[in-house]
């Protein structure tokens, strides 16, 4: 903008230039005009004096040094005297008609002559015509030099950027990221450019965290993929031996009644344990992909009613499958809250604490506010400090556990924080060096 400040009072003071040079040339041709006129008559009344002076003999005009064209005639218009080829039939009456000057010559008060300057005023005027030239020549081309200089000006400033910008604009369109838009010091839209090519460094980064994120949604679903296939192939295993043990029973047994022993039906009983521990790590899988999916999809949805405190503590119950949990009073209130999801949350929380701690579950109640807090903390290992903000988010595993073996593939704390938010609540994880501890805000009704 500085630059375009200066150009313009370059511009002005240009053109101020061109007028000021104009109105000097034209007061000088108005004055040199004037000054040719008057010098006319000067010298048109010194031949009138000098011819009077020597009326008797004229022919000393011819050394007497006068360089204007004149004539001196009678007062019959006989030609008496003649300094000028223009000679031919000369009267005052044809001087009046062609402008010439005249003067009459007298002596005693009587007229016996008339001096004629042969000079119309158009020499007079042909060099007012070329001085007006000029001046207008000098202006124009002072003002075409402004002109040119600020259209110079423009193309470079104004025209060049845009049309970069417009370049630009078609390479970002085409997916090209990488090439930065070139930025000039003395471009009046500097920040212009900047925020496009910030613009430009947004989407990039846009793009690479969404190639990432496919990537590890791709690297997810081939790890799933592999998930499934061992518990299914438990699954085909467990149901073949069942199979071929009631097969091989019943073909050693002839009478109507198949009698099993004790022994056979505990092995029967460990059978179907397996096969439905296998088909929960499947359910488990795949419910945590599709509730994943949706929320990418914003299709996720929550359908929240009152209910009584007291049905956390029977979802609780419903999840401690190895009695690890030891569940603290509940205060009697109404939460308001979507039963259903409130179990997802629940569930992948104490999963969580089956899987990496495998210690007793500390589940405790407090009022604060408008909400119900509800902690479950276990005793295992914890997690790092630097990582307590992370763990929530989606595909994040513990860098402790990134390696191990350890199934896991960090949805369970993500979608539980999101099904928490959209109930109005929340998620805090919160790790002292003894174990984990997870508080779940769930507002009252």
């Amino acid at each position: 903008m500085k630059n375009y400040i200066r150009m313009i009072i370059f511009i002005s003071l240009l053109l101020g230039l061109a007028l000021l040079v104009f109105v000097i040339i034209v007061n000088q041709t108005d004055a040199a005009s004037f000054g040719v006129s008057g010098e006319n008559i000067v010298t048109l009344n010194r031949i009138a004096a000098y011819a009077e002076e020597h009326k008797a003999d004229l022919s000393v005009f011819d050394n007497a040094g006068f360089d204007a064209d004149f004539v001196i005639i009678d007062n019959k218009n006989d030609l008496i005297y003649s300094h000028s080829e223009k000679t031919n039939d000369i009267s005052v009456e044809k001087a009046i008609q062609n402008r010439y000057p005249y003067r009459y010559l007298s002596e005693n008060n009587k007229v016996w002559g008339t001096v004629i300057l042969f000079d119309d005023g158009t020499e007079g005027y042909r060099g007012l015509v070329r001085k007006l030239t000029a001046a207008l020549m000098i202006f124009y081309a002072l003002l075409m030099t402004g002109v040119v200089c600020y259209g110079i000006y423009v193309h470079r400033n104004i025209v060049l950027p845009f049309q970069r910008l417009k370049d630009f604009a078609a390479k970002v369109a085409q997916g090209d990221l990488n090439e930065s838009l070139k930025m000039d010091r003395d471009n009046m839209f500097g920040a212009f450019t900047e925020s496009f090519d910030i613009m430009r460094e947004e989407l990039a980064a846009t793009k690479s965290r969404e190639l990432e994120l496919q990537k590890k949604e791709r690297e997810l679903v081939a790890s799933l993929s592999h998930d499934l296939k061992t518990p299914v192939t438990g699954i085909k295993l467990a149901a073949e031996l069942m199979q071929m043990r009631l097969s091989v029973k019943t073909e050693k047994e002839e009478r109507e009644d198949i009698l099993f022993s004790g022994e056979e039906i505990k092995q029967l009983n460990t059978d179907a344990e397996g096969i439905l521990n296998k088909a929960g790590q499947i359910d488990t899988l795949l419910s945590d992909l599709f509730t994943s999916t949706l929320d990418d999809l914003g299709e996720f949805k929550v359908s929240l009613r009152d209910e009584e405190s007291a049905i956390l503590g029977d979802i609780v119950k419903s999840f401690d499958d190895r009695g690890l949990a030891v569940l603290g009073d509940i205060p009697s209130v109404i939460i308001n809250t979507d039963p259903k999801r409130m179990s997802q949350v629940i569930g992948n929380i104490m999963s969580n604490s089956y899987k990496y701690a495998n210690t007793k579950i500390d589940i405790d109640f407090s009022l604060s506010e408008q909400y119900l807090e509800m902690q479950i903390s276990d005793h295992g290992p914890g997690v790092p400090a630097a990582e307590l903000d992370l763990i929530t988010n989606k595909f994040y595993r513990g860098k402790d556990w990134e390696n191990s073996e350890k199934d896991g593939h960090g949805l369970g704390l993500y979608i539980a924080k999101s099904l928490m938010q959209r109930m109005n609540g929340d998620l805090i994880a919160e790790s002292n060096g003894d174990g984990l501890a997870i508080t779940l805000v769930i507002p009252l009704s």
